[in-house]
């Protein structure tokens, strides 16, 4: 059977939920409900939680989690089903893995071969415990379910992850997890200390017995190429009883160039308690003589501590900016997650429980790391073709502080020390087509392309959460290490041996697989 882009979604053994993508496909839906109904429940049960395309609540069920609508138009092929590991592996059909959908280039929901979701979205309670200041979390819950459950018990503690509320925890832990407290703690996964996963023989394993390899593999090498993660226990940070905010907004005519700039050079060695994101974005201003293009910079910040210490730290390493007290704002850091996910001031922190976006747009992302500043003139350079080109807009994340004391090895994650910051390219749009789809996806590869000569080299990395199949991808054959070495160089570095080698380990059949999955050994050989 040939199918082109598809899509499905699963809850199985722990409560998976199947689709079905062909809609004459019915010898495959039965058998894969009478293989769940042998291996799990009886089939009325098993039939209830499979959905084929020709159920009414398919499409219902399918887009829910759908975050980008590049791969959510009517020619996108719909998956098969969504089943257990041990009945798609029984079946020979793909598995993929799907926790909150945010997936930039949709790899956790479509594909070119038939396959079935694993949708994680009824995985999502959440256990706090702030005596021993931990919490076991889920894999299909939320990152505002997260920081809401965290917040419930507790004013002094936080987890260090995203901005995004609705990420999944799944794959933003199993990916790295980024944040705004990085400076201060480091990523999501620098506070995993233990985690649950289904392996390719469907038995569930613990740290313990899961082993250090495959428990380093899955905090930071992406843990749909090893199993299905079922939850993560985390450690919780403490956080100020008040933290300060402010945001910035700089034209070129008010001398952003020269602030960009000297951001570049104190930007990883200011105060650890201090994250500063530039928001760089073409815009056009108008004026009483018409209108003219410029780069807009916007600087948003988190600071762990109060407003007249986040002066004073200002003054001391970036007096440039010109921070006043009125351009701060004091809260508690529930309110700055609010604040960052762009809520107004008077949300409720109930918001963080809703887990569906209010829009979804085409786009587009990319990323690099830049581990020289930018002279004066390359800034000048970067303004003239943000604004020749329009529409993609980039992000730069500060980087040094905790990021640049914990080695590069210890996790798969291997973005540490020498790096400034982290840029994200992003481009969105609305209208319709594979024409559109085209202009726009062409704007940001260029942008990224004319990048090349100031970013990191040999090999230029890539951040995995920030999924990229510009940079390579796998079939999945009988050249599978080398089509993977490709990306998995840039997203892994010098980890890419290791986890190929744990993939080897645990799943030598290369049963976990998608489009830039870590591959297993060919032949069972060691890398020379």
């Amino acid at each position: 059977m040939e199918m082109s882009r598809s899509s499905f979604r699963l809850l199985l053994l722990l409560g998976f939920l199947l689709v079905s993508s062909y809609a004459a496909s019915d010898s495959v839906y039965d058998t894969f409900v009478q293989c769940l109904s042998n291996h799990s429940a009886p089939s009325h049960q098993a039939s209830s939680i499979v959905y084929a395309q020709t159920n009414s609540s398919f499409t219902d069920v399918l887009r829910s989690y759908i975050r980008n609508e590049r791969f959510n138009t009517s020619s996108t092929p719909k998956p098969l089903i969504i089943a257990a590991i041990i009945c798609s592996r029984d079946i020979d059909i793909l598995l993929k893995i799907r926790s909150g959908g945010h997936d930039y280039d949709g790899l956790s929901y479509v594909s070119d071969v038939p396959f079935f979701i694993l949708d994680m979205f009824n995985l999502r309670s959440i256990n706090v415990n702030i005596t021993d200041e931990t919490a076991w979390v889920q894999a299909g819950a939320t990152l505002g379910e997260l920081y809401y459950r965290i917040w419930e018990k507790s004013r002094v503690h936080g987890f260090p992850a995203g901005v995004c509320p609705t990420l999944g925890v799944g794959g933003h832990l199993s990916g790295g997890g980024y944040g705004n407290m990085l400076r201060k703690y480091g990523l999501s996964i620098d506070h995993i200390v233990d985690a649950q996963i289904i392996n390719v023989n469907g038995s569930i394993l613990d740290r313990k017995s899961m082993g250090e390899d495959l428990f380093w593999a899955i905090r930071g090498g992406g843990g749909a190429s090893f199993g299905v993660i079922l939850s993560y226990k985390v450690k919780l940070v403490r956080v100020p009883e008040i933290v300060t905010v402010f945001r910035v907004e700089k034209t070129l005519a008010q001398n952003a160039t020269d602030l960009v700039y000297q951001w570049q050079h104190i930007t990883d060695k200011i105060d650890n308690d201090l994250f500063m994101r530039l928001l760089l974005q073409p815009i056009t201003v108008k004026s009483d003589n018409g209108s003219s293009k410029t780069v807009r910079v916007t600087f948003i910040s988190l600071f762990l501590g109060d407003a007249t210490r986040l002066i004073s730290v200002m003054n001391k390493d970036f007096p440039e900016l010109g921070l006043k007290k009125e351009d701060c704002k004091e809260m508690s850091w529930i309110e700055s997650v609010l604040y960052w996910a762009n809520f107004d001031n008077r949300t409720s922190v109930n918001v963080l429980l809703n887990r569906t976006l209010e829009s979804v747009k085409f786009f587009k992302a990319k990323s690099d790391y830049m581990q020289k500043p930018m002279s004066k003139d390359g800034l000048e350079g970067l303004w003239k073709k943000m604004i020749e080109l329009g529409k993609p807009g980039m992000v730069f994340n500060s980087y040094g502080g905790r990021m640049s004391e914990i080695p590069a090895s210890e996790t798969p994650f291997p973005h540490r020390a020498g790096n400034i910051f982290k840029i994200q390219y992003s481009v969105n749009w609305h209208e319709e087509g594979t024409e559109a789809d085209k202009k726009y996806v062409n704007l940001i590869r260029e942008l990224h392309s004319y990048m090349t000569p100031l970013v990191s080299k040999s090999p230029r990395g890539s951040y995995l959460n920030y999924r990229d199949i510009d940079i390579g991808i796998s079939h999945n054959g009988k050249d599978s290490y080398q089509e993977g070495k490709v990306y998995g160089v840039k997203y892994f570095m010098n980890n890419f041996d290791r986890l190929v080698k744990v993939k080897t380990a645990v799943d030598p059949q290369n049963f976990f697989r998608y489009e830039q999955s870590i591959p297993p050994l060919p032949y069972q050989r060691d890398i020379d």
